[in-house]
């Protein structure tokens, strides 16, 4: 392989693939996907809902069962024992791209959810295999829309307040930090609704889940009145379909 492409493809609607992307596809010999399991399976359908349409050239699609990763060490940033086990879940990743990439010819291809710039490991593994020295190659990033950008499209919102920062952040880093005072704060990552923990009457919430996709879901409100609601509706919907992906903002006062 000479040349690999780390393709943004958006929050899961086929229209949200830039066409920087759709040239980068129509480049491609071979995609890799990282498969998670039978009960994400609807997420390599989306992938290959996007290539059928945007990549009209003849390729191959590689599918590479992703290592589990240690569940049992809590996750805490700054913890050693926590950023190891991410770090030997990496290094797994790495190993079986590496197999992969050694085996491919032409150019290939990974397919991202929203932008891999964000709360996504791909360059991170990338690098490893890089570094690792048995297979050599170039590759390019093509930017992708988040679910953050999804979220406030769908909720018809600036996500930040005038000449205010914006904060973004993980479910459990504001369970451990609180919610940062004075800025509007996008929380990605939530599999506990860590909202559920944060004190204050004056709290208010944008939810979406599957944002992009024919299901999407979004609520907002006060976040004493929808918090109940949400966690509701998120346990059905998980139920629903094995698996769930979700982003929010919150803020301190109304709209």
């Amino acid at each position: 392989m000479r040349k690999l492409f780390v393709i943004g493809i958006g929050a899961g609607d086929p229209d949200q693939v830039t066409v920087q992307a759709i040239k980068a596809m129509r480049q491609v010999d071979v995609f890799f996907v990282i498969g998670k399991g039978a009960e994400k399976q609807e997420l390599v359908d989306v992938r290959a809902k996007i290539l059928a349409e945007h990549a009209e050239q003849p390729h191959r699609v590689i599918e590479i069962a992703d290592p589990p990763r240690d569940r049992s060490v809590p996750a805490r940033g700054a913890d050693a024992a926590y950023r190891g086990v991410v770090g030997d879940w990496h290094e797994a990743r790495a190993e079986l791209l590496e197999a992969a990439f050694a085996g491919a010819e032409g150019v290939g291809g990974i397919l991202v959810w929203g932008d891999p710039s964000l709360y996504d490991s791909i360059l991170r593994v990338v690098e490893r295999v890089l570094e690792r020295g048995s297979v050599g190659f170039d590759y390019e990033v093509i930017p992708g829309i988040t679910s953050v950008q999804a979220l406030a499209a769908a909720h018809r919102m600036v996500l930040h307040e005038i000449g205010e920062p914006l904060h973004i952040t993980t479910g459990r880093r504001l369970r451990e930090d609180g919610l940062a005072a004075g800025q509007s704060t996008v929380v990605m990552l939530d599999g506990d609704c860590s909202f559920t923990q944060i004190p204050g009457d004056d709290l208010y919430i944008w939810w979406g889940a599957y944002l992009g996709m024919p299901d999407e879901v979004i609520i907002e409100g006060p976040l004493r009145l929808m918090e109940n609601r949400i966690t509701r509706r998120r346990a059905q919907l998980r139920e629903a379909k094995g698996w769930i992906m979700d982003v929010y903002r919150l803020t301190r006062g109304a709209p």
